[in-house]
């Protein structure tokens, strides 16, 4: 008994380069990768694509695809982590901010917002619920009347410190699949690609 013929599938968005068609493995050959990786779903929305758009150049999705998809996996893995410590990940963020300023770990409200790019208003939320944590505290500026110092407490160091180790143990785990070269090459190519946008 004769095999049914194989039912033709669309070709790959890499394929409408040189409408030639190439195994996974040669296509993640010819696009620089060391080693083959498996089609993910930014490959099938870009094949879709190509099915009834061949006129497209999907390379922007494919990128871009890829990148909204790492952000969303590594921020829920980021909140789960910083949730451990009692902070969600935009707390986080003001903490962190207080901690890599240096000693004595004070900046005002205005210079916290300019660096995480928040609204007063959205500042002042994560401001009163971290000085209620006893994370953080506000006084007077002594050189402005009208102004304010945000400091980390000594709970608030102790917490930030063992929370950043935390989050880079996961991002490391995360980066586990590329070799230290891969991730110089990606960290310049992330950074040009910012410096554009």
């Amino acid at each position: 008994m004769s095999e049914a013929p194989a039912v033709p599938q669309a070709p790959t968005t890499h394929q409408a380069a040189d409408r030639a068609p190439r195994a996974p493995a040669e296509r993640a050959q010819a696009d620089g990768a060391p080693q083959a990786v498996a089609a993910d779903a930014v490959d099938a929305i870009t094949d879709q694509w190509y099915a009834v758009r061949p006129d497209l150049e999907t390379a922007p999705m494919a990128v871009f695809g890829r990148i909204y998809r790492i952000t969303k996996a590594m921020s829920d893995a980021m909140e789960q982590t910083y949730g451990r410590f009692g902070i969600s990940r935009g707390e986080f963020d003001v903490v962190a901010t207080l901690r890599r300023s240096g000693a004595p770990y004070t900046l005002s409200p205005r210079q916290l917002s300019a660096t995480l790019m928040l609204t007063t208003g959205g500042m002042t939320g994560r401001l009163d619920k971290l000085e209620k944590a006893g994370l953080l505290s506000r006084r007077p500026d002594p050189h402005d009347r009208r102004g304010l110092q945000i400091t980390i407490t000594d709970r608030g160091l102790a917490v930030i410190d063992e929370a950043v180790t935390a989050g880079l143990e996961v991002q490391r785990a995360a980066l586990g699949g590329l070799s230290e070269e891969e991730v110089a090459v990606l960290t310049g190519l992330l950074r040009k690609l910012m410096a554009g946008v």
